[in-house]
């Protein structure tokens, strides 16, 4: 299996320390309801997980909620995100969290991901935050100003490695207001105090002050504890490489001088008709908005899919409709299973994926292999699961095959294509004579009440075919 390391920037081979792969998820802050750019991640990594199981590892994941400490800016200034999420709905920021927390996990369900070992709530953490910033100044990483701990960037020579970072450009170009308190641009708060008259509901005494976590420290807490350092794989956005992944890495550092992951893997966002996700834009899509529209959790599921995690991804409305029949496609070469017809009489194709030297007998061409290895292959080969879907789309697949494809993609393809009951049966077979006896208008009521079961019937040579209408 290989996989593109950003810490690195290169492809490869992965290789877990143990028995046990470890991975860490940084997951939503829970201040709003998820759209469907934000959902994107988490079905990239959730094949990542399905794959490494595929291959026969173990996996123990971690994935965070942030409930606290994620300011406006993502960095050190503006107002909590929770804060803002309480005042525009006039609640207390813990109704907040756990509305949007439940929120989150019931998408997250309907998208069928796999459950985390470990759902991690930043607000769980909050002593082993204070002891980790405790560690830090020990260890001589922090100093104190009047809002704040800040981390000491300068005391980490490799601080700018991971996003490489042009630290002296950030300095020259650092914006007017830049604190005078801070020793450095790069410099980060990993304790911020709460000054007197600041609104922020969730507050806690530290160094005799009230304060809150910054938010970077959550994830470099949480996996020290649950999870132990270095993991094996810790995952995200492209987004947090340059600021929130490598202040998580420095304070790991600053607390045990160890690292704290062995390969990173980032994806990269999607825009909506070319433009960027965003609430004034109106195109914050949430998996509600996709039903309304007729469409399905597994449809949009099967579009992120049929991209690459590291690809930039526009939506469209037209691209799901897409997505949305290439699995209805799938389903119906399932019901044709199910009547033990050749998808080939539908029109459909059987390409082998092996060598061009491979002519077959007598120079003949190739039988049609089980592709569920090419499948495996594609996907080892970096997640690359749009070759692994133009692979399924070209290969005649066994009923095993596609179980194996529901195990490794979770798109619910063999749950979602029942074979039909007796009853449905007994109507084709009474649509049929009739057909033959030239009643057609007894046949077109047929038609209708299969129609409503969601059944069509097509005509073939061979007999009448049932598939799937929706």
């Amino acid at each position: 299996m290989k996989l593109y390391n950003t810490l690195g920037r290169e492809l490869e081979e992965f290789k877990p320390r143990d028995d046990v792969v470890k991975i860490y998820t940084c997951g939503p802050t829970v201040y709003a309801e998820a759209h469907i750019g934000n959902l994107t991640a988490y079905i990239y990594w959730d094949l990542l997980v399905r794959a490494l199981r595929t291959n026969g590892y173990k996996v123990k994941r971690v994935l965070n909620l942030t409930d606290v400490g994620h300011l406006v800016s993502d960095a050190d200034s503006g107002e909590d995100k929770l804060e803002k999420g309480a005042e525009r709905e006039g609640k207390s920021v813990y109704e907040v969290a756990d509305y949007y927390i439940e929120k989150f996990r019931k998408d997250y369900d309907s998208l069928e991901l796999l459950q985390p070992e470990i759902w991690a709530r930043a607000t769980d953490y909050i002593e082993a935050d204070m002891d980790a910033v405790d560690k830090m100044t020990e260890n001589g990483f922090t100093y104190e100003t009047t809002d704040g701990i800040y981390y000491d960037t300068s005391r980490f020579p490799e601080y700018a490695d991971f996003a490489k970072l042009d630290l002296a450009g950030l300095q020259a170009g650092a914006r007017v207001g830049f604190s005078d308190e801070k020793r450095n641009i790069s410099d980060f708060a990993v304790w911020k105090f709460i000054k007197p008259g600041e609104k922020h509901a969730m507050r806690w005494d530290y160094l005799g002050r009230p304060g809150y976590p910054g938010w970077h420290l959550e994830c470099a807490t949480i996996i020290h504890k649950e999870l132990g350092e270095p993991i094996d794989i810790h995952t995200g956005g492209i987004d947090h490489i340059p600021v929130h992944h490598s202040n998580e890495i420095a304070e790991m550092h600053a607390m045990t001088g160890r690292k704290l992951s062995r390969y990173w893997l980032h994806c990269d966002f999607i825009t909506i008709d070319g433009e960027k996700v965003s609430k004034s834009l109106g195109n914050t899509y949430s998996l509600s908005n996709l039903a309304e529209r007729g469409f399905s959790p597994m449809d949009y599921k099967m579009w992120v899919l049929s991209g690459h995690y590291q690809g930039t991804r526009n939506f469209t409305f037209e691209s799901l409709e897409s997505a949305k029949n290439r699995r209805l496609n799938w389903r119906n070469r399932i019901a044709l299973l199910y009547q033990k017809v050749d998808s080939t009489s539908l029109g459909g194709s059987c390409r082998a994926f092996s060598s061009p030297k491979n002519d077959g007998i007598f120079g003949g061409p190739p039988p049609c292999p089980s592709p569920a290895q090419n499948i495996l292959s594609s996907v080892n080969n970096n997640l690359n699961s749009a070759e692994a879907f133009a692979i399924i789309d070209n290969s005649e697949l066994s009923m095993e095959d596609w179980q194996k494809v529901d195990e490794l993609f979770g798109l619910r393809l063999i749950a979602d294509s029942p074979e039909i009951s007796e009853e449905v049966k007994k109507l084709i077979v009474e649509r049929q004579k009739a057909r033959e006896a030239k009643e057609y208008a007894k046949s077109d009521e047929i038609r209708d009440l299969l129609a409503e079961q969601g059944i069509t019937v097509k005509d073939t040579p061979t007999g009448p075919v049932w598939q799937y209408l929706k």
